[in-house]
């Protein structure tokens, strides 16, 4: 083991230590800021699945986000309805519009499949502007009520809402959590073989009895409603939401994370959304003052975007995913695709 890797791996352990004492040692813009870190490192997450596992560009991800934000929006302001009875609905919900996005593309590929994820995210933003009988279009949807934790359903007359940023970060850091551990046990699990085998070589996976339809119907739902998911939390949050939250620059940088991140790797979407969410923070305040839009930032974006793909195709951070890329099953799996091309 190397030196840096030593090193890494330590701060890595140390930064996790602290994290759940966060608020207690920062400000609330601090907390504010990890909030929306983990928030997209979910996001982040949830995108991985496609580009980074079964080696499908997702251009329209963002659509998810913002069905599982509205699915929050409407039932939480218009019927009262919970937090915790949302979300799971929410989550159901964006899964069936994976399906049903993915569904026709099964066959597509590349850039093809590419073009038609960002058809979604358009179709989706035009639906939350127009309909306005359901969405309130244009003019967003304010006041939405935030989470809350409540006994009354037991008889009990007690509720704690969330009227601060501290209940939020800790309930964003359990989301968080949980999807990455669910992102763990699934990759070296049969689903996460076959979708690892679907990204190295189609052919030679469904030569193996890999069923491509069958997992990537799979990689789309799981994908969805982990989006679907920050969405939900995302709206109760922010408690106001706009279709203008949800255009294509959102899954524009979710993407860049991933990439900064390393294709397929786990750690590597969370230290990306680290990075981006603190570079995007710094360059809002920079840019005004040399009479740049905020929206500039977005440019910048692009530009590590193509310095990455160019010099670090692997991510900045290819040390963070060894653990991943040495599990003797994918190695095995990695061995028996390669036979069988050669066979």
């Amino acid at each position: 083991m190397s030196v840096n890797s030593t090193a890494i791996k330590l701060l890595g352990l140390a930064v996790i230590l602290a994290f759940p004492f966060l608020p207690f040692i920062s400000s609330e813009y601090v907390v504010h800021v990890a909030v929306l870190v983990m928030v997209y490192a979910v996001l982040a997450m949830g995108l991985n699945v496609l580009p980074g596992f079964c080696d499908l560009l997702d251009l329209g991800y963002v659509g998810f986000y913002g069905i599982g934000a509205y699915t929050a929006g409407i039932l939480s302001l218009n019927y009262g309805v919970s937090f915790w009875v949302i979300v799971p609905g929410a989550v159901a919900l964006g899964a069936l519009c994976g399906v049903l996005r993915g569904a026709p593309t099964l066959r597509l590929s590349g850039d093809y499949f590419a073009i038609v994820t960002f058809g979604f995210t358009e179709l989706v933003v035009l639906f939350l502007t127009n309909e306005i009988w359901l969405t309130r279009g244009p003019l967003g949807l304010p006041g939405i009520p935030p989470v809350a934790v409540s006994l009354e359903w037991l008889g009990i007359d007690w509720r704690y809402d969330f009227l601060s940023e501290v209940p939020y970060y800790y309930l964003a850091l359990s989301m968080m959590a949980v999807v990455y551990v669910a992102m763990r046990r699934i990759e070296d699990s049969r689903l996460g073989r076959a979708w690892l085998a679907i990204k190295e070589d189609p052919l030679a996976a469904a030569s193996c009895g890999v069923n491509l339809m069958t997992f990537k119907t799979v990689a789309f739902a799981f994908s969805a409603g982990v989006g679907a998911a920050a969405g939900c939390f995302m709206a109760q949050w922010s408690m106001f939401l706009a279709p203008d939250v949800f255009k294509f620059w959102e899954s524009f940088l979710v993407l860049c994370m991933i990439v900064l991140g390393g294709l397929g790797n786990i750690n590597g979407a969370i230290v990306g959304s680290v990075v981006l969410i603190a570079l995007g923070e710094v360059l809002r305040v920079v840019l005004p003052k040399f009479g740049l839009p905020a929206e500039t930032r977005f440019l910048a974006y692009g530009l590590i975007m193509i310095l990455i793909m160019r010099f670090k195709p692997g991510g900045l951070f290819p040390t963070i995913a060894a653990t991943s890329k040495k599990s003797r099953l994918i190695l095995d799996l990695k061995a028996r695709l390669q036979a069988q091309r050669t066979g």
